[in-house]
Protein backbone atom coordinates (compact mmCIF):
# COMPACT_ATOMS: atom_id res chain seq x y z
CA UNK A 1 0.00 0.00 0.00
CA UNK A 2 3.07 2.43 0.54
CA UNK A 3 5.07 1.23 -2.01
CA UNK A 4 6.41 4.74 -3.61
CA UNK A 5 8.89 4.34 -6.81
CA UNK A 6 11.52 6.52 -7.02
CA UNK A 7 11.58 8.92 -9.92
CA UNK A 8 14.14 8.71 -12.85
CA UNK A 9 16.44 11.24 -12.79
CA UNK A 10 16.04 14.04 -15.27
CA UNK A 11 17.55 12.55 -18.84
CA UNK A 12 17.47 8.88 -18.25
CA UNK A 13 16.14 6.95 -20.97
CA UNK A 14 13.06 5.38 -20.66
CA UNK A 15 10.99 2.47 -22.00
CA UNK A 16 8.01 3.94 -24.63
CA UNK A 17 5.15 1.28 -22.63
CA UNK A 18 4.76 -0.08 -19.23
CA UNK A 19 2.91 -2.68 -20.24
CA UNK A 20 0.62 -4.17 -17.75
CA UNK A 21 -2.33 -6.20 -17.60
CA UNK A 22 -3.03 -4.64 -13.90
CA UNK A 23 -3.21 -1.38 -15.50
CA UNK A 24 -5.43 -2.38 -18.38
CA UNK A 25 -7.96 -3.76 -15.69
CA UNK A 26 -7.96 -0.37 -13.46
CA UNK A 27 -8.56 1.58 -16.49
CA UNK A 28 -11.04 -0.84 -17.79
CA UNK A 29 -13.03 -0.73 -14.69
CA UNK A 30 -12.19 2.73 -12.96
CA UNK A 31 -15.47 3.23 -11.33
CA UNK A 32 -15.67 6.51 -9.33
CA UNK A 33 -16.74 6.70 -5.78
CA UNK A 34 -19.33 9.41 -4.46
CA UNK A 35 -17.73 11.23 -1.32
CA UNK A 36 -21.39 10.14 0.18
CA UNK A 37 -20.00 6.56 0.18
CA UNK A 38 -16.43 7.14 1.86
CA UNK A 39 -15.28 6.06 4.95
CA UNK A 40 -11.71 6.53 6.21
CA UNK A 41 -9.09 5.74 6.01
CA UNK A 42 -7.53 7.87 3.78
CA UNK A 43 -4.04 7.85 2.23
CA UNK A 44 -1.58 9.70 4.36
CA UNK A 45 2.36 9.52 4.55
CA UNK A 46 4.14 7.75 1.41
CA UNK A 47 1.22 6.73 0.04
CA UNK A 48 -0.35 10.38 -0.15
CA UNK A 49 2.90 11.49 -2.17
CA UNK A 50 3.52 8.69 -4.22
CA UNK A 51 -0.43 9.56 -4.93
CA UNK A 52 0.46 13.02 -5.83
CA UNK A 53 3.77 12.26 -7.90
CA UNK A 54 1.56 10.25 -10.25
CA UNK A 55 -1.02 12.64 -10.98
CA UNK A 56 1.73 15.11 -11.48
CA UNK A 57 3.14 12.71 -14.19
CA UNK A 58 1.48 14.11 -16.78
CA UNK A 59 1.89 15.61 -20.70
CA UNK A 60 2.40 19.45 -20.53
CA UNK A 61 3.33 21.26 -23.48
CA UNK A 62 7.07 22.95 -23.14
CA UNK A 63 6.95 21.78 -19.14
CA UNK A 64 5.06 25.18 -17.69
CA UNK A 65 3.57 22.98 -14.95
CA UNK A 66 0.48 24.89 -15.24
CA UNK A 67 -1.23 23.37 -11.98
CA UNK A 68 -0.45 22.74 -8.27
CA UNK A 69 -1.96 21.15 -5.24
CA UNK A 70 -4.18 22.11 -2.45
CA UNK A 71 -4.58 19.33 0.10
CA UNK A 72 -7.35 19.34 2.89
CA UNK A 73 -6.65 16.34 5.37
CA UNK A 74 -7.68 16.32 9.16
CA UNK A 75 -8.71 19.40 10.92
CA UNK A 76 -7.33 21.47 7.80
CA UNK A 77 -11.24 20.48 6.49
CA UNK A 78 -13.29 21.58 8.91
CA UNK A 79 -11.40 25.09 8.53
CA UNK A 80 -12.43 24.67 4.82
CA UNK A 81 -16.33 24.28 5.70
CA UNK A 82 -15.89 27.07 7.94
CA UNK A 83 -15.23 29.04 4.73
CA UNK A 84 -17.59 27.25 2.98
CA UNK A 85 -20.53 27.93 5.54
CA UNK A 86 -20.03 31.54 5.94
CA UNK A 87 -19.89 32.09 2.21
CA UNK A 88 -22.58 30.20 1.61
CA UNK A 89 -24.55 31.61 4.09
CA UNK A 90 -23.18 35.31 2.89
CA UNK A 91 -24.58 34.95 -0.67
CA UNK A 92 -27.68 33.45 0.51
CA UNK A 93 -29.41 35.62 3.50
CA UNK A 94 -32.26 33.21 3.67
CA UNK A 95 -30.19 30.17 3.70
CA UNK A 96 -31.60 27.75 5.98
CA UNK A 97 -29.48 26.45 9.08
CA UNK A 98 -29.22 23.14 7.97
CA UNK A 99 -28.03 24.25 4.66
CA UNK A 100 -25.18 26.17 5.81
CA UNK A 101 -24.40 23.29 7.93
CA UNK A 102 -24.26 20.88 5.14
CA UNK A 103 -21.78 23.33 3.53
CA UNK A 104 -19.95 23.26 7.29
CA UNK A 105 -19.48 19.28 6.80
CA UNK A 106 -18.62 19.17 3.22
CA UNK A 107 -15.22 18.50 3.45
CA UNK A 108 -15.93 16.27 5.61
CA UNK A 109 -17.44 13.62 3.38
CA UNK A 110 -14.25 11.77 3.62
CA UNK A 111 -10.77 11.82 5.33
CA UNK A 112 -8.73 13.53 2.25
CA UNK A 113 -9.40 16.40 -0.49
CA UNK A 114 -7.50 17.38 -2.69
CA UNK A 115 -7.92 20.48 -5.14
CA UNK A 116 -6.53 20.66 -8.39
CA UNK A 117 -5.46 24.48 -8.89
CA UNK A 118 -5.22 25.81 -12.61
CA UNK A 119 -2.38 28.28 -12.88
CA UNK A 120 -2.55 29.45 -16.49
CA UNK A 121 0.67 31.69 -17.70
CA UNK A 122 -1.57 33.61 -20.40
CA UNK A 123 1.84 35.37 -21.69
CA UNK A 124 3.54 31.58 -22.56
CA UNK A 125 3.53 30.63 -26.35
CA UNK A 126 1.43 27.51 -25.45
CA UNK A 127 -2.36 28.13 -25.75
CA UNK A 128 -4.06 28.69 -22.59
CA UNK A 129 -6.68 25.70 -23.56
CA UNK A 130 -3.41 23.12 -23.46
CA UNK A 131 -2.49 24.34 -20.29
CA UNK A 132 -5.94 23.88 -18.84
CA UNK A 133 -6.35 20.69 -20.42
CA UNK A 134 -2.90 19.34 -18.76
CA UNK A 135 -4.51 20.24 -15.36
CA UNK A 136 -7.77 18.23 -16.28
CA UNK A 137 -4.93 15.07 -17.03
CA UNK A 138 -4.00 15.71 -13.62
CA UNK A 139 -7.44 15.56 -12.55
CA UNK A 140 -7.93 12.24 -13.82
CA UNK A 141 -4.27 10.87 -13.20
CA UNK A 142 -4.94 11.16 -9.44
CA UNK A 143 -8.35 8.98 -9.32
CA UNK A 144 -6.41 6.79 -11.17
CA UNK A 145 -3.50 6.84 -8.32
CA UNK A 146 -5.63 6.79 -5.75
CA UNK A 147 -7.82 3.07 -6.82
CA UNK A 148 -4.37 2.03 -8.16
CA UNK A 149 -3.36 2.22 -4.04
CA UNK A 150 -6.62 1.18 -3.24
CA UNK A 151 -8.84 3.94 -2.31
CA UNK A 152 -11.96 5.25 -3.69
CA UNK A 153 -12.12 8.65 -5.29
CA UNK A 154 -14.17 11.26 -6.73
CA UNK A 155 -13.52 14.33 -9.12
CA UNK A 156 -15.75 17.32 -8.08
CA UNK A 157 -16.49 21.02 -8.87
CA UNK A 158 -19.58 22.03 -7.18
CA UNK A 159 -20.26 25.48 -6.61
CA UNK A 160 -17.30 26.65 -4.37
CA UNK A 161 -14.97 25.82 -7.19
CA UNK A 162 -16.30 28.98 -9.05
CA UNK A 163 -16.71 31.15 -6.46
CA UNK A 164 -14.27 34.21 -5.89
CA UNK A 165 -14.66 34.17 -2.04
CA UNK A 166 -13.48 30.75 -1.55
CA UNK A 167 -11.08 31.17 -3.71
CA UNK A 168 -9.09 34.39 -2.05
CA UNK A 169 -10.15 32.50 1.32
CA UNK A 170 -8.31 29.43 0.34
CA UNK A 171 -5.23 31.03 -0.74
CA UNK A 172 -5.38 30.89 -4.78
CA UNK A 173 -3.53 33.99 -6.58
CA UNK A 174 -5.53 36.02 -9.14
CA UNK A 175 -5.79 34.16 -12.55
CA UNK A 176 -5.59 30.94 -10.73
CA UNK A 177 -9.10 28.53 -10.37
CA UNK A 178 -9.72 25.27 -9.42
CA UNK A 179 -9.59 22.18 -11.76
CA UNK A 180 -11.75 20.35 -9.37
CA UNK A 181 -11.54 18.79 -6.11
CA UNK A 182 -10.58 15.08 -5.88
CA UNK A 183 -12.37 13.70 -2.82
CA UNK A 184 -10.06 10.59 -1.47
CA UNK A 185 -11.34 7.46 0.77
CA UNK A 186 -11.85 4.42 1.58
CA UNK A 187 -15.53 2.52 0.73
CA UNK A 188 -18.18 2.21 2.74
CA UNK A 189 -20.47 0.65 0.01
CA UNK A 190 -19.54 -0.18 -3.57
CA UNK A 191 -20.62 1.97 -6.06
CA UNK A 192 -22.92 0.43 -8.88
CA UNK A 193 -21.32 0.69 -12.31
CA UNK A 194 -23.03 3.79 -14.36
CA UNK A 195 -23.92 3.60 -17.98
CA UNK A 196 -21.11 4.19 -20.55
CA UNK A 197 -21.37 5.37 -24.13
CA UNK A 198 -21.68 2.87 -26.71
CA UNK A 199 -18.45 3.38 -29.06
CA UNK A 200 -20.83 3.28 -32.20
CA UNK A 201 -22.14 6.64 -30.73
CA UNK A 202 -18.86 8.44 -31.04
CA UNK A 203 -16.42 6.53 -32.92
CA UNK A 204 -15.99 7.95 -36.49
CA UNK A 205 -13.40 7.39 -38.96
CA UNK A 206 -11.82 10.30 -41.25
Amino acid sequence: MTERLTPPEFGTPMAHAQPSPDARRLLALRRSLSPELMQGPGPEGAALEAILEIAARVPDHRRIVPFRFLVFEGEARERAGKVLAERHAALNPGALAAEVEAERRRFLRAPLVVAVVSRIDPNHKTPAWEQQLTSGAVCFNLLCAASAYGFGACWLTEWYSYDEGVAAAFGLAPGERFAGFIYIGSARESPRERQRPALCEIVRRF
